[in-house]
C-alpha cells in the first residue's frame, strides 16, 4: 500500500473532476473453483486498488462529493476467521490507512 497522503489525493483529483453526485466503488469478490472455500487466487478490482488500495474481497465505497465524504462497506473478520487465519488487521485499520475514516457493515 502507498501512504494514505497519495489514496486521499487520488480521490481529491476525481472529486475535483467529478462536479456533483455519488461515486460507487465495488471490489471484488472470492470465486470459488469447485467449492466456496477453495477459491481461485484474489484480485481487487483496478480502480478500487488505485483509488482505495485495499486488496480485500466483498469490500465496497461511496465517494459523496456533495457531502465530501467517503464511508468503505466491509465486514470485519468472524471470530471463525480468526481461530483459522489468526489475527489479521481490521477494516477499520485498513481504512485508516488510505486515509478513510468511516467504515459501515457491507449489508449497509
Amino acid at each position: 500500500m502507498f501512504s494514505a497522503a497519495t489514496y486521499q489525493e487520488r480521490r481529491t483529483v476525481l472529486q475535483t473532476n467529478v462536479e456533483s453526485g455519488i461515486l460507487l466503488f465495488l471490489g471484488n469478490i472470492e470465486n470459488p473453483v469447485n467449492f466456496e472455500h477453495n477459491p481461485y487466487y484474489f484480485r481487487q478490482d483496478s480502480t478500487y486498488l488505485y483509488y482505495f488500495g485495499i486488496q480485500e474481497p466483498r469490500i465496497a465505497a461511496v465517494v459523496d462529493i456533495d457531502e465530501d465524504k467517503t464511508i468503505i462497506f466491509g465486514d470485519e473478520l468472524s471470530i471463525d476467521d480468526i481461530v483459522w487465519m489468526g489475527r489479521q488487521e481490521t477494516l477499520k485499520e485498513k481504512s485508516l490507512k488510505s486515509g478513510v475514516q468511516e467504515t459501515l457493515p457491507y449489508t449497509e
